[in-house]
């Protein structure tokens, strides 16, 4: 084993480790949807609902944005961070009200074929998203169907992230399209960004798991490896979905879902804040702060 794949190999099991220490720490919310709060600082009553999300940065920007501004529409908003698998049927159960981060049509393709009869569509709310493999740009190969011809030169390894995301299963179908001679390395979304920040401190060729909106394609020069097999789809967007029943139960939550959408520099903005050392909520808040026209929007107080 070569001594940069050591390195990215210790890397990826110490904050894999960390990853799941931390994600059992995380709150698995309740069945008290619907139920009242009270607001501690004006006495208002509030409507409890549950937010589901996936423990990545996108996810994590858009849920605490919701929480901060359906608060002021009389919601209490809890934020339950699970994997993706568990995302889609949890909202299919119903032990979830609403989730903003279905990537479709392609990398979450798999969860929506499987749960799509048993939750409601509401709209596309971030048009333009990607998937793929990425390299840092100093980097001359261009194509998956370069990669075999350079394997030495990645050592044979893709850094990826959680098993069972959506763009793991993604590659592990480009590994067999392309018939790549390379292992797949799981790990986690900090651990890939750790590895690839490492790489290009180095000037070292390393190739990743990769989608955009995110804060690494603001912060290095990166690109798409081109697909030619079109294994992991074109442009994408990222869908809102509903439990059935909420459209009934709190028709003003779900008359706010459908007016929830943003773009891709809005998301971004929030995620290279949060990795420079800003808190999600506070990352958040800056955000909800600086564009007050489209909250208003959100919460139909453009007239």
């Amino acid at each position: 084993m070569s001594i940069k794949r050591k390195k990215i190999y210790l890397i990826l099991v110490v904050l894999f480790f960390a990853f799941v220490i931390a994600a059992g720490c995380t709150g698995s919310g309740d069945e008290s949807a619907g139920k009242i709060n009270k607001d501690s600082a004006s006495g208002e009553e509030l409507k409890k609902a549950v937010l589901i999300a996936i423990p990545y940065d996108t996810e994590l920007s858009s849920a605490n944005v919701l929480k901060i501004v359906l608060r002021e529409a009389g919601y209490d908003i809890e934020i339950k961070t699970v994997d993706v698998g568990i995302a889609w049927q949890g909202l299919s159960s119903g032990s979830g009200d609403f989730y903003v981060g279905a990537w479709l049509p392609t990398c979450h393709g798999q969860y929506l074929e499987k749960f799509g009869d048993d939750i409601v569509f509401v709209r596309k709310n971030l048009e333009g998203t990607r998937c793929g493999l990425a390299v840092p740009d100093y980097v001359k190969v261009n194509s998956i169907a370069e990669m075999n011809a350079n394997k030495e030169l990645f050592d044979s390894e893709i850094v990826g992230i959680e098993p069972g995301a959506g763009i793991m299963k993604g590659t592990e179908d480009a590994v067999e399209s392309y018939s790549l001679d390379y292992n797949l390395l799981t790990g986690s979304e900090v651990g890939m960004c750790t590895a690839l920040k490492s790489a290009i401190d180095s000037g070292e060729p390393i190739v990743v798991t990769a989608w955009s909106p995110h804060w690494m394609f603001v912060k290095w020069d990166l690109k798409y490896l081109d697909d030619p097999e079109n294994v992991y789809g074109g442009e994408e967007y990222i869908a809102s979905y509903t439990r059935k029943g909420l459209k009934e139960d709190m028709p003003d939550l779900y008359s706010f879902i459908e007016r929830f959408h943003w773009e891709t520099s809005d998301m971004e903005s929030i995620m290279l804040d949060m990795n420079e050392g800003m808190s999600a909520e506070d990352a958040a808040q800056k955000w909800v702060d600086n564009n007050p026209e489209l909250v208003n929007e959100w919460l139909d107080k453009t007239s």
